[in-house]
């Protein structure tokens, strides 16, 4: 009984408490209505304030329910974000520790089989043994674009850097990589956020861009962090809203940047290149002490 009290009594209420309110002041409401008509009384003080209450009531929680239904989707967005990250997590750890285990344990059994096979296998063998280091190596690079460690002790730019120089050095595109600050500090959902931009849009750039130079920028600015990705491809023409559109990579860099409350801008044309600006801001603990960062050259 005490609980219930407690639950009635509470400020601000809760949403069933609110709803089940509303209800009893409707239903007095129709049922004061409904013996006054057939009365034919005169309509009381007592019953229009009810009424009036049943009014407010359901505008209250009409209001209630456009707020939160107006902050479901960002809270949606930051969660899928949340469940991809640790999938990828997951996912790189299974590469990593099982998969990989078990690529090394055949390339090992191979080399033992060439030790003790006919020479007229050896080729085969070594053939075998070949693949097999290929195909772990593979699993290495995978693992570590889904879940980049590099990030916790390297830092953004040594792991970028690590990153084009792999994805990159057998390609035809002239990439930089243009940093004169530190990074040092940064939060790291910043950090990750920022690396999957540049990762993102390295993929697009390979698979459809055709692009033979690439800039990327990296600034560290009173009001956020800044990246800059340009390149001197194909282009294309960016929809207004890419997810709705079939573009995929794009739609993942707005949520990313959407995330962290800051902005993405997407300039291109067919044939004229592409040039994505993101700007990360500053948590507003952070902003005094981001204005007054020098440039360490």
């Amino acid at each position: 009984m005490y609980a219930s009290l407690k639950t009635i009594t509470q400020w601000p209420p809760s949403r069933e408490t609110a709803r089940r309110f509303t209800l009893l002041l409707c239903l007095v409401s129709a049922l004061g209505s409904v013996l006054t008509y057939g009365l034919s009384a005169p309509l009381s003080f007592g019953l229009l304030l009810i009424n009036v209450s049943a009014a407010a009531g359901v505008w209250i929680q009409h209001c209630r329910s456009r707020k939160s239904i107006r902050f479901q989707p960002q809270e949606l967005a930051d969660r899928l974000l949340q469940v991809q990250e640790n999938e990828r997590h997951r996912l790189s750890r299974e590469l990593h520790d099982d998969i990989g285990q078990l690529l090394t344990a055949a390339k090992l059994q191979s080399e033992w089989l060439k030790r003790r096979l006919p020479d007229e296998l050896q080729e085969h063998c070594k053939a075998l043994s070949d693949t097999l280091e290929e195909t772990l190596n593979k699993v290495r690079d995978v693992s570590a674009i889904l879940n980049p460690r590099q990030l916790t002790s390297l830092g953004l730019e040594a792991s970028l850097r690590a990153h084009l120089l792999k994805t990159l050095t057998n390609t035809s595109v002239n990439w930089s990589l243009d940093c004169q600050q530190r990074l040092n500090g940064l939060p790291e959902e910043m950090a990750v956020a920022a690396f999957r931009i540049t990762q993102e849009a390295v993929t697009n750039i390979l698979r459809h861009a055709q692009a033979k130079n690439l800039l990327i920028r990296i600034q560290r600015l009173p009001q956020g962090l800044t990246l800059l990705i340009s390149d001197d491809g194909k282009g294309f023409a960016p929809a207004a809203n890419p997810g709705r559109e079939g573009q995929r990579g794009m739609a993942g860099m707005a949520e990313r940047i959407e995330q962290l409350g800051g902005t993405l801008s997407v300039i291109s044309e067919p044939g004229k290149g592409t040039q994505i600006e993101a700007l990360f801001p500053w948590a507003p603990r952070a902003l005094e002490r981001a204005s007054t960062n020098k440039v360490m050259r």
